[in-house]
């Protein structure tokens, strides 16, 4: 192939156009063979196609959800000798008449005679014309002329035409110097067309370069792609040149589709640092790459998604020239700013605390004596939308978006490619770093305050909320990053908490269990604000709960409070799948969206009326206003408890009655009568006498005395971690038998090694998961209560062994792999090793 064999010597467009090919769920892929895979030459049986070529469509054939075919006008023999494709490759010839599996046309006795005939007469038209030869297939003749004089050629195809061309029953099709005599109805189109039926294929790309292969051209339609070798006029959209352009095309839609197949090296999930100002979370890769933003909130389409999509879903990106790894990166002590470090470069990012209402402002300064690389390339929607960028002497604009961006980079000279890349290399030196500002949600690029200053007031912020807390001396560091993390998870602006930063990150690599996290749970919320209270820090724990307020009152009841809200508090939109993705490491779907937000969790009351009274308890009193969500909550227990749900692991199969719910049923009552009793507030007659009756029958249903343990549910011998709360709620004292066995039958069953599983029966979903976190902190705490000090403390070890160099924490670890999996960073597992550290100081 030419030296220019690069993936930019192909035209922007249809770059853009394979990658999207690239991203469909099952692809076809098929090509012409002369003159599209091999070059013409005057001798067709020396047509050899290029190695690069059939490299490519091999390695396509074996990918999943792909299949390759080669359609061409040669005998199917002929093709498989000279191609010598392996057989995964699909052979279709004479125009597609001879399929390589279960499509050969079988003639008749009519159909047999007609071509005998043909050939006799063929071969007497052509006896005296020099360079003109035929050649003889299963059910078809075809005559070339490449090697004849063009007089000749001309003479003998006309004779051709008005002679056996003209018989009925007789299908003639031409090509470039080929005339072809068929005894059946035939052609490229329709050969295309049983493909794809066959495979179910959602969509097809076809390329070829003679005029019978417009007929393949004109049955594409809708997400298919048509590419034109050569010249003539033609119904495919695109064109090429030559075949070194085909073997290009089809490699770089081979590496496209790997990615996307695949995913591309993904960076270990406990290794990406969370950037926040409780308004956006952004999150960075060891290498100081922007993976992953939203705008304008959390939990809007991306504008960075190269966590779930590959540089194709946008990034931005700052290394050296040189010296490619990092040494390190960290937070700095008490702050959400982040340094990655080079031996000659420091990159500096925190996202801008003060930044006006609907911006988010990016600060990311490069500092140090080296030579730098950036490359700034924004893909809003999660990379489905096209940009345009333009260099303006202050920075760039970000042209194709509903909402403004720019980067400013006073100085800072960018080269633009036509797919909405930018790229600058820089000089920095001691006394002169590099400051640019990702703005977003304004097109403003004039100066703002000093960089220095923006940063003294964003680290600020952040140490002087944590200098009031009260940290325990176990893993006190860590204690404090989580703190940070649970207050970085918190929306400023409305007082919800995320559940996780991101969308998707699996829980098993490969699989299906690729959920949206980015909203709030009012579970997962009211346990994290419960986390900062009982470090000293009420703020979070009051907003939450004018949060829950304002959603209860939008409601005809109580019990019609959902699972989850955005963080407007609104009800969420159908859950969808993002096909354009591929995933973290080839993890998909990836969703958007959550359907949990249509379960019925009747748990959810209990963590909500637990943080009214430990906040009261923190501030001293009991307000109005949350005395009446509590018999709102209450209220809505009464009415329900007696009902099976989908509990607290959300999961899409039918509703069962779960211990775990019934506890935190029990929980909201009891809760409310403590509150009721310590404040002086009138406590529903009825409330006593029913936490008693919940109590009484989750001791008789919940224990199953062939397995010695209380189970997830009335109606089966499976475990659950959650249920281990009817002994960390107080429904059971930790010294009853039943508790005890409950944690031994937990620990044999659902302990491996590390960690902790949730369950091990079919939940309805396809694949595994990996052990949480959350449900090793519950066993600490297990293991505190009924004595087990050294087990609860080997444990905690190894839970705080699995967090990342910048003490982040995901969902889940698998002890298998040794790998972290799920959404990061997640709140559940901060709150529950804060919960631990707090339990083992004591």
């Amino acid at each position: 192939m030419p030296e220019r064999a690069s993936a930019a010597a192909l035209p922007p467009e249809l770059r853009r156009a394979l990658i999207q090919l690239a991203r469909t769920p099952r692809l076809l892929v098929a090509c012409d063979y002369d003159g599209t895979l091999a070059p013409i030459v005057a001798d067709p049986e020396q047509a050899r196609p290029l190695p690069e070529s059939m490299n490519a469509l091999r390695s396509l054939a074996t990918l999943p959800a792909s299949t390759v075919a080669v359609i061409s006008g040669r005998a199917l023999r002929d093709l498989a000798t000279l191609s010598r494709l392996p057989a995964e490759v699909h052979l279709v010839g004479s125009h597609g008449s001879e399929f390589d599996v279960g499509f050969v046309h079988e003639l008749d006795r009519a159909a047999q005679d007609l071509l005998t005939r043909v050939r006799g007469t063929l071969e007497a038209l052509t006896a005296n014309a020099p360079g003109v030869h035929l050649e003889f297939k299963p059910a078809s003749v075809a005559v070339h002329s490449r090697r004849a004089e063009p007089g000749i050629a001309d003479h003998t195809f006309a004779a051709i035409r008005q002679g056996p061309g003209s018989w009925p029953g007789i299908q003639v099709t031409e090509g470039k110097a080929v005339l072809e005599l068929a005894v059946i109805q035939t052609d490229k189109g329709h050969a295309l067309d049983v493909l794809r039926h066959q495979v179910a294929a959602s969509a097809a790309l076809f390329i070829g370069d003679d005029v019978t292969d417009e007929k393949a051209f004109q049955r594409l339609a809708g997400p298919d792609l048509g590419i034109k070798v050569g010249e003539g006029a033609t119904a495919a959209e695109y064109r090429l040149p030559d075949t070194p352009e085909v073997a290009l095309t089809l490699a770089f839609l081979l590496e496209e589709r790997r990615n996307w197949l695949y995913g591309e090296q993904a960076v270990p999930i406990e290794r990406l640092t969370m950037l926040s100002n409780e308004r956006s979370v952004g999150l960075l890769t060891p290498d100081a790459r922007l993976t992953w933003l939203c705008h304008p909130e959390p939990d809007s389409a991306a504008v960075f998604a190269d966590l779930l999509g590959g540089p194709a879903a946008g990034h931005f990106s700052i290394k050296p020239q040189r010296n490619g790894l990092p040494l390190g990166q960290r937070y700095v002590p008490g702050t959400m700013t982040v340094e990655t470090r080079w031996s000659k470069l420091l990159v500096t990012d925190y996202l801008d605390h003060y930044a006006p209402p609907q911006r988010t402002d990016l600060i990311r300064v490069i500092s140090g004596n080296t030579t730098a690389l950036i490359t700034f390339a924004p893909r809003p929607e999660f990379g489905q939308v096209p940009v345009t960028l333009v260099a303006e002497p202050d920075g760039l604009r970000v042209l194709g978006t509903t909402d403004p961006i720019v980067l400013r980079s006073p100085g800072v000279h960018w080269d633009i490619t036509a797919d909405g890349t930018a790229e600058a290399t820089v000089t920095v030196t001691p006394d002169a770093p590099i400051v640019l500002e990702l703005r977003c949600g304004t097109d403003d690029l004039s100066a703002a305050a000093p960089e220095p200053d923006r940063r003294a007031r964003a680290d600020a912020y952040w140490t002087e909320w944590l200098a009031g807390l009260t940290l325990p001396s176990t893993q006190r560091d860590l204690v404090a990053r989580s703190a940070l993390t649970l207050r970085g998870l918190q929306h400023g602006e409305t007082g919800a908490f995320l559940a996780a930063a991101t969308s998707s990150l699996p829980e098993e690599i490969g699989g299906v269990r690729n959920w949206d996290y980015r909203y709030c749970w009012v579970r997962d919320a009211a346990l994290s604000a419960q986390a900062l209270v009982s470090l000293g820090s009420r703020t979070e724990a009051e907003s939450y709960l004018n949060w829950v307020h304002n959603v209860l009152a939008t409601l005809t009841g109580p019990e019609r409070l959902h699972p989850l809200y955005t963080l407007h508090g609104n009800t969420l939109g159908p859950e969808a799948v993002l096909d354009t993705l591929p995933g973290y490491a080839g993890s998909r779907p990836v969703r958007v969206g959550n359907l949990a937000n249509q379960q019925v969790q009747l748990d959810v009351f209990g963590p909500v009326v637990d943080l009214v009274k430990k906040l009261s308890d923190a501030r001293g009193k009991l307000t109005d206003d949350d005395w009446r969500m509590v018999e709102a909550m209450a209220e809505a227990v009464t009415r329900r408890w007696h009902e099976p749900d989908h509990g607290i692991w959300e999961e899409r199969a039918a509703p069962r009655h779960r211990v775990y719910s019934k506890v935190m049923c029990w929980v909201t009552l009891d809760r409310a009568i403590t509150l009721g009793q310590t404040y002086g507030r009138t406590i529903d007659a009825s409330w006593i006498p029913l936490r008693d009756v919940i109590s009484a029958d989750v001791l008789k249903h919940g224990w199953n005395e062939e397995v010695q343990s209380f189970t997830t549910a009335y109606d089966g011998t499976d475990l659950d971690a959650a249920t281990l709360h009817i002994g960390l709620s107080g429904l059971i004292d930790p010294t009853d038998e039943r508790f005890q066995a409950t944690v031994t039958a937990t620990e044999a069953e659902l302990r491996s090694g590390v960690t902790v599983y949730r369950y091990h029966r079919d939940d309805g979903l396809p694949g595994t998961e990996g052990g949480w976190h959350l449900c090793a902190a519950w066993m600490i705490e297990a293991y505190l209560l009924t004595g087990r000090r050294t087990e609860a403390e080997e444990l905690f070890q190894q839970m705080v062994d699995c967090a990342g160099p910048t003490g982040l924490l995901p969902e889940e670890y698998d002890p298998v792999a040794e790998r972290s999996l799920g959404n990061h960073p997640q709140a559940y597992s901060h709150l529950g090793l804060i919960r631990c550290a707090q339990l083992l100081d004591r």
